[in-house]
Formats: C-alpha cells, sequence, structure tokens
C-alpha cells in the first residue's frame, strides 16, 4: 500500500523494505551514495562513540528491546543509513514516512494498523520519520500515546536541534542520540571505499591526490556530497579516455564534474590563517567587497561556520566596539543563525554580519580600555573596595560600616551622584577614552560631564 508521504511495507522478511523508495534494494544505475549504504553497522564510518557493544544504536539496528530513538545530526551523517540498517531487520514491520508531505491522517492510519497487527501477534511495527523536525507541535502530539505504549517504535530523524524542534513529552519518550559531523579522514575513508568496492565505482578509476583532497574539503562533512562529487567526476574521466585503460581523476576533471574550484585552502594550514587574518584586516579597513570575497572562500573551501561566526562577535566589540554597538547584536545573531539554521542558509546571516561590521565606524577604544585596566590589575593597582560600597546585606556588614554613606544614583535628577568607586590608587583614572566615531562621538560628548560630576569635591564618606 502506499499513500502520498506514507509507505506502508508488507512484513515478509525477504522483501519487508520493497515499496518505499528510497529503502528498496538499489539497482545498479541507482545514485553511488545510495549503492554505497552501509550494509551493516560495522561499516558505518564517523559514529564511534554509538557503536560501543550494548550501546543503543546497536540494539536498535539488532532488534533488542524496543526503543524508540530520535537520530540528530548535519546532513550527510548517517541517519537515514540507519534507517535502512533498521528496515533489513526480518523481525520488524518498517513504515516510512515523510514529514515533509505526511500529516495526522497518515500517522494514525499507521498506528491503526501496527495496533491490529500487535493484536495479531504480528511482527512490531519501526515508525520511521525522516525531518520530523517539519512536523507541527499537532502531529508530534499524534505519536505520544502509540510510542507510550508502545504501539510503534519510532526512529526520527532531524537536522534541527530537537531541544526546540521537537516537543518536550515526544523528547523525553524517546532516547536522543547525536550522530557527529563527519571528519576529513571518515569523508576521505568512504570516497577510497566507493573507489574499489564493486557497489561502487569498483576500480574503474583512479582518484589523483590533490583530486582526492578537493572532494573531501568540498564534501564539507557531508559524505553524500562527496559521492555525488566522485560519481560526476568519475563520468567525467571515463568518457573522455574511453578505451585508454584506468583513467584518473585529476583535480581539473573534478572541478569541472562538480563546477567549484579547488581553493587552496587548509583548515589546519597557512592558508586557514592567512585568510581568516585577511578577512579580519579587511573588514577592519572598512573594505566590504574584500571581506565579502573572504567570506564566500571560507564557505566555499568549507571552513566551520561557527568558527567564523566566533570571530565576527570578536571583532565586533575590538574594532567596532561603541562607535555602533549594534554590530554586536548582529555579530551574535548571525552566530546563534549558524547553530540553529545551519549552512547553506546562514551564508546570508554570515554575510549581513560581515556587511554590519564592515561598514561601521570603527572604534577600539573598548579593546584599549579593558587591556589597560587589566594591565593595572596585574601590575597591582588594586586595593580595598570602597567601604560605601561593599555589601551591606549580611548580619553585621552594617556594623563593619559597609554601605554607610552610599548614594543612591537614582534620588538625583541628573540620575549621577558625586561619589568614588574605584580603589584609592586609582581615582582619576581614565581607561576609556572614546573616539569621535559614529555613536561614540555621542558618548565621547557625554562621558567628561559624567566624570566631573562623579568626581567633584562633594564626598558621600
Amino acid at each position: 500500500m502506499q499513500t502520498d508521504g506514507l509507505f506502508s511495507l508488507e512484513p515478509a522478511p525477504a522483501d519487508r523494505a520493497a515499496g518505499a523508495p528510497g529503502f528498496e534494494t538499489p539497482s545498479v544505475d541507482a545514485p553511488l551514495a545510495v549503492r554505497m549504504r552501509p550494509a551493516d553497522l560495522d561499516e558505518l564510518v564517523g559514529q564511534g562513540h554509538l557503536l560501543a557493544p550494548g550501546a543503543p544504536l546497536r540494539r536498535l539496528v539488532a532488534g533488542g528491546a524496543p526503543m524508540s530513538v530520535i537520530l540528530w545530526g548535519p546532513p550527510g551523517c548517517g541517519k537515514t543509513t540507519v534507517a535502512h540498517l533498521v528496515a533489513d531487520a526480518d523481525d520488524r514491520h518498517f513504515v516510512a514516512m515523510s514529514a515533509l508531505t505526511a500529516g495526522v491522517k497518515e500517522v494514525r492510519e499507521v498506528i491503526d494498523t501496527a495496533r491490529r497487527r500487535r493484536r495479531a501477534g504480528g511482527a512490531p511495527t519501526v515508525l520511521f520519520i525522516d525531518e520530523v523536525h517539519r512536523f507541527t507541535k499537532t502531529q508530534q502530539d499524534s505519536l505520544l500515546a502509540a510510542v507510550e505504549d508502545r504501539t510503534v517504535t519510532l526512529l526520527a530523524a532531524t537536522t534541527e536541534n530537537p531541544y526546540f524542534s521537537i516537543i518536550s513529552p515526544l523528547l523525553s519518550r524517546c532516547v536522543l542520540l547525536t550522530l557527529k559531523p563527519l571528519d576529513d579522514d571518515a569523508v576521505r575513508t568512504l570516497v577510497r571505499r566507493a573507489l574499489t568496492d564493486e557497489r561502487g565505482l569498483g576500480g574503474s578509476v583512479t582518484l589523483g591526490a590533490e583530486a582526492e583532497d578537493h572532494l573531501v574539503r568540498l564534501a564539507g562533512g557531508d559524505v553524500r556530497k562527496a559521492l555525488t562529487a566522485l560519481e560526476a567526476a568519475a563520468g567525467s574521466a571515463l568518457a573522455v579516455h574511453e578505451g585508454d585503460g584506468v583513467p584518473e581523476i585529476d583535480v581539473a576533471t573534478a572541478e569541472r564534474a562538480v563546477d567549484t574550484a579547488a581553493l587552496r585552502y587548509d583548515r589546519a594550514g597557512d592558508a586557514h590563517y592567512d585568510v581568516i587574518s585577511a578577512f579580519i584586516k579587511s573588514m577592519r579597513g572598512s573594505d566590504v567587497d574584500a571581506a565579502l570575497h573572504y567570506l564566500a572562500r571560507m564557505l566555499v573551501a568549507g571552513e566551520d561556520p561557527r568558527f567564523i561566526a566566533r570571530r565576527l562577535i570578536i571583532f565586533a566589540s575590538e574594532d567596532v566596539g561603541m562607535a555602533d554597538p549594534g554590530a554586536l547584536t548582529a555579530a551574535t545573531n548571525a552566530s546563534y543563525a549558524v547553530q540553529h539554521v545551519g549552512l547553506p542558509e546562514a551564508q546570508l546571516n554570515l554575510a549581513q554580519a560581515v556587511v554590519h561590521c564592515a561598514t561601521a565606524p570603527k572604534s577600539n577604544a573598548v579593546t584599549t580600555a579593558i587591556g589597560a585596566a587589566i594591565a593595572d590589575v596585574r601590575a597591582g593597582k588594586a586595593g580595598p573596595v570602597p567601604k560605601h560600597l561593599r555589601d551591606a546585606h549580611y548580619a553585621g556588614a552594617r556594623g563593619l560600616g559597609h554601605g554607610a554613606g552610599y548614594r543612591y544614583p537614582h534620588d538625583d535628577s541628573r540620575g549621577v551622584v558625586a561619589q568614588q568607586y574605584p580603589p584609592d590608587d586609582l581615582v582619576g583614572v581614565d581607561y576609556y577614552r572614546p573616539t569621535g566615531h559614529g555613536n561614540e562621538r555621542h558618548i565621547a560628548e557625554r562621558l567628561p560631564k559624567l566624570r566631573t560630576v562623579i568626581r567633584s569635591k562633594e564626598s558621600s564618606s
């Protein structure tokens, strides 16, 4: 039976997964990434933290005690592969559903069918929901009772943070397994496996070292992307060198196949530091176009967007500061978007923050101020806190003179009063020296007046 967004699979062990697009046995002309799906857990790469003996993932695939699971991880890390391994088990009825197209009606149909099968002594039902974060609260609510009484064992996959995208009652009924992004070594292992495995390219081509580096870098931890690019490059190499033995995929062939330049960029090498340095200096110099160029280079080369976001947050205070306080808000918001939206969409948020920071008026007065204050503290310029500023809320504090003479600024019509705030050794020291740039111009006009009142001869002691 097949309905829109829902695939109900017959329980016969031999063809349990037949009928659900993407879950049938791959054909010889299926995409390389599909043909190379691991046949068992031992072929799964990059999730060692979930593969220990007795770990929930192994129990789920092996068909141990029923256990609903939410798989959380970025694209291409193996979530759907786990679903395929579960679908291949002989002791369960497997149903696959896409949250993009299914609704409450389809969910209830699966649950009702699973309940009837269970009462008739049939195999337990595993319900796989891809992109479960796209379900509304009502749709997620419709799963609760069936998951609670194990009418169905839920296997759900999401790329979004489940603590934000999945309702708490459903989350509490499931085991959350976090799949990590594949590192370069894991992607490289899978690319090499696809080159030689009979399910893949079967040794029909070889891959040059630079081309391999390019494909791994291009993938950005998404093995599906790497294998898709490898397949395109292999097809190009075989077409060009037909009849010439086993062709090698060089970096030029890989570039043409995937239409992406092989940037000379190593996230652990000199190019990494050179590009990020140029990126920061371009923003500091207010060259927004150069800054966007370096942002693009990092994104295309697979730089971790969280690293870029962290640098923007630092820059917003280090080089813009109070000249435009909104720069810190823009950078922080871009970092939030990276965490909760992800690439490729979050590249827009990063670009907006870069444009804001690059075009903002600049000031390093905040950087200079905290640097000078820290230097004085390290030099021993501290001294006791003035008594009128000390905590007076605990028993006996008043007897020690703590808080005596403190003047409450809100009682003054100006909102500021004459009062000593720093230790004696630092009275009259100016750390913050605002520039005349942007918003800091107004602070530069107001600050001398504030200091004049605060440091006047009036005394609170």
